[in-house]
Formats: C-alpha cells, structure tokens, sequence
C-alpha cells in the first residue's frame, strides 16, 4: 500500500498496490502491521457498507462525539464520490480546515479519517458504492453532525447537491471553539 498524507494533520490518502495479469488484479485494501508501522490505527471492529443511488446526493457531514470517537477508512468500491473531510480537533494546527478528494472504483483510494474528523462525500456516479471500516462500535447517542455548506467551512464541492437526507439538512451552523 502507499500512504500519502493530506494537508491535515493524522488524515491519509491509501492506494492499495495492484498485481495484475491476464485474469485481472488483487490489491490488499487493509494490513493491520502495514497500518501500526506508520503509527496509524491497527483496530477495525466494523465494515459498513453504503449505495447512493443517484449522482449529486450528499452524505455527510457526519461524526462520533467522544469518547465513541471513530477512525474510519473510506473506500469507494464501485462508481466514484468525492469525499471531504473536516479536523474538528480544536487543539490541531488544521483545527476547521478541510480536505477532499476523488474516490473511485477506478483509482482505487482509499482516505483515512481520524476520531475528531467530520466526514461526508457527494457521489459524482450513480450507484455508488462505498465501504467504511471504523474502529468503534456506532453509538447512536454520540452521533454528531455539520451542514455540507456550512459557510464557516467553505467546502468546495465539485458538484451540485441535489440530494441529502432531512438530517443532513437540518445540523445546526458549527460554533468555532476558542483555541
């Protein structure tokens, strides 16, 4: 696999490395020792998986509160999102800066989101399929959650939205913690 770091701090793009041949190509997605060498986290207790079905739909910005907090790994395994990410650490140097970037059943990214990151995409396909591995156990109470549009986030999406669900409408504007 091949770690890049994104501009925000603990947040890193994986690219599984494929071995083809004529039959096609296998690609580990997940090492647990590649992952602890790097410092990154080895524990996975969960796969989840989602379809959106239309292209322009939002999911996101989503969260777990502390101390349910989550590092999710983010695949997108068929079609293609564009996935964005948000530090929500107040005492991180990239406290409410944003990242995003293309996931697609093509290039294969994976993005790496740590606990006290918000995280949420738009799907640029139809049919998007997209798996999730997180390392806590989804709390229902500590479910947290900002506006894609949020102004004091400025998220440039490459696409309109024209889809998200009445949750994702109605979070609350995000309060800036004093640093």
């Amino acid at each position: 696999m091949i770690f890049t770091p994104t501009p925000l701090e603990g947040a890193m793009l994986v690219v599984p490395e494929r071995r083809q041949d004529a039959r096609g190509w296998f690609a580990r997605i997940y090492c647990e020792k590649e992952f602890a060498e790097r410092g990154l986290p080895e524990r996975m207790v969960q796969t989840n998986l989602s379809l959106t079905r239309n292209a322009g739909t939002m999911r996101g910005m989503h969260f777990q509160k502390a101390p349910h907090a989550e590092d999710k790994l983010v695949r997108c395994a068929r079609g293609a999102i564009w996935d964005a990410i948000i530090d929500l650490r107040p005492q991180s140097p990239t406290y409410c800066q944003w990242f995003g970037a293309e996931l697609s059943e093509d290039n294969g990214r994976m993005l790496l989101v740590p606990k006290g990151f918000a995280h949420g995409f738009v799907s640029l396909t139809d049919d998007a399929a997209v798996t999730y591995q997180v390392s806590a156990f989804y709390t229902p109470e500590a479910e947290g959650g900002l506006r894609w549009d949020d102004p004091a986030f400025g998220i440039e999406w490459p696409v309109p939205v024209r889809d998200a669900s009445d949750k994702d409408r109605s979070w609350p504007p995000f309060q800036r913690e004093v640093q």
